[in-house]
């Protein structure tokens, strides 16, 4: 119970009660007080024209015939009509008896107690007391009137009020109960935790909340994943050049004559291998990193396209390819410096892959999604199961082990193409690889 009063809901509910509960009591008793002094006023007015009427009668004789003209016509828990002569008799249909502080209403005829609340008015009149007093029972009726709307309206309406936030505070309790499990156990390690909100979510801040989590928890375990596997990667693929490396370290040592210089540039060859597989990973790390900031500017992608077709050409003509170029009118908004390594690295890629003889084709455009540039190649392209996984660092089809590279030219891609909200897409060249660079518009 204390820790759902302690609940934000449970106080908003009892805070939002509260403040209701005094605006309709001050409006309510701001209406009671107009409408009873409305009430009485009329009375009082209702009194003074009878005054009024009685005090026009010229003497007591034609006073005292009127006064029991109407008092044997009026029934005296209505209207009293009471004149007191001198010598203490009473006429009319009531007479009033001091008693403590008030009077007590008795009937002339039957001598029975009247009860009741009345508005009276006495004045002296042709030597006797008149008193002309008439039943407030509406007053009574306008204050019963508004009790009733306060029992009926006003109660059940803060009730309502505390059972919903009540009712508000449970559900909401078990949502953060879910959400500080699913952050315990990731805190202590289990990616895999989740919140788990059901099918659709809840339309609300904990619903969106918890969909963050998830969404937070997903990529962290990705993240992690990925981490671990290149750490796999880097000790399975630099293993290999790194024990080469060693290997003719020792053969330097022991080399004579002619033999030092081709050792030599072996070793520098493994070494340049291994610094540009760690450069590619430095690189990737810093376009996922923001750094540097990328400066977005507009880009003409058939120029570009047009551009790099250029500068690869003699590359493809020397080693028996053949470059084709199929560029559209597209447009893009991006960094062109890293758009245009994006597209030099799929080229690399398919000269690499593409037997002699093979064709490569460069082409851009436009369309629904956004603006694209693709290189596609009639090599023996990549199952279509293995097409996620060539994305990650360092990954390498085994029938790629015996070919240059390191794994990491489709990772950039990938990074470069996220970092301009866009994606790559592989998919089948029939025959060979399309890689399309789809971009967000």
């Amino acid at each position: 119970m204390t820790r759902l009063l302690q609940s934000t809901p449970v106080r908003l509910s009892i805070g939002i009660a509260t403040l209701f509960a005094l605006v309709s009591g001050a409006s309510l008793g701001a209406t009671y007080i107009v409408a009873r002094d409305a009430a009485k006023e009329t009375l009082r007015e209702t009194l003074r024209q009878e005054m009024r009427g009685l005090r026009a009668v010229p003497n007591r004789i034609s006073l005292v015939n009127l006064v029991r003209a109407q008092a044997d016509a009026t029934a005296p828990e209505q209207r009293i009509l009471s004149y007191r002569l001198p010598g203490g008799v009473v006429l009319g249909n009531a007479a009033l008896i001091p008693e403590g502080q008030g009077y007590r209403v008795v009937s002339i005829l039957d001598g029975d107690q009247i009860t009741g609340s009345y508005m009276s008015l006495t004045q002296e009149l042709h030597g006797g007391l008149l008193t002309v007093a008439v039943n407030a029972g509406r007053v009574d009726a306008v204050r019963e009137s508004f009790l009733r709307v306060l029992l009926f309206s006003l109660v059940p309406t803060v009730v309502i009020v505390l059972g919903g936030g009540a009712w508000l505070a449970h559900r909401s309790g078990q949502r953060l109960a879910r959400i500080e499990r699913a952050l315990d156990a990731l805190t202590a390690g289990d990616l895999e935790a989740r919140v788990n909100p059901p099918p659709g979510g809840y339309a609300d801040d904990l619903g969106r909340i918890g969909v963050r989590i998830d969404k937070m928890a997903a990529a962290q375990g990705r993240q992690v994943s990925a981490l671990r596997q290149v750490s796999a990667d880097i000790a399975h693929d630099l293993r290999t050049p790194v024990q080469r490396l060693a290997v003719l370290m020792d053969q330097l040592g022991n080399a004579r004559g002619g033999q030092v210089a081709g050792i030599a540039d072996r070793a520098k060859a493994e070494a340049n291998g291994i610094v540009r597989t760690f450069e590619a990973l430095l690189q990737i790390a810093r376009i996922e990193g923001g750094s540097p900031p990328m400066r977005p500017a507009p880009v003409d992608l058939a120029i570009l396209v047009n551009t790099f077709a250029e500068l690869y050409a003699p590359v493809a003509e020397e080693s028996g390819h053949r470059l084709l170029v199929k560029p559209q009118g597209a447009m893009a908004r991006g960094d062109r410096t890293l758009l245009g390594q994006a597209l030099a690295n799929l080229i690399e890629n398919a000269l690499r892959h593409t037997p002699d003889g093979g064709t490569v084709t460069l082409s851009c455009g436009d369309g629904p999604p956004g603006p694209w540039t693709e290189v596609a190649d009639t090599g023996p392209g990549i199952p279509e199961h293995e097409r996620g996984n060539v994305i990650k660092r360092l990954y390498r089809l085994e029938a790629s082990r015996s070919t240059p590279g390191n794994g990491l030219g489709l990772s950039l891609v990938s990074a470069i193409a996220e970092l301009h909200g866009g994606t790559l897409e592989l998919g089948d060249a029939a025959p060979g690889l399309r890689a399309r660079v789809q971009l967000s518009r």
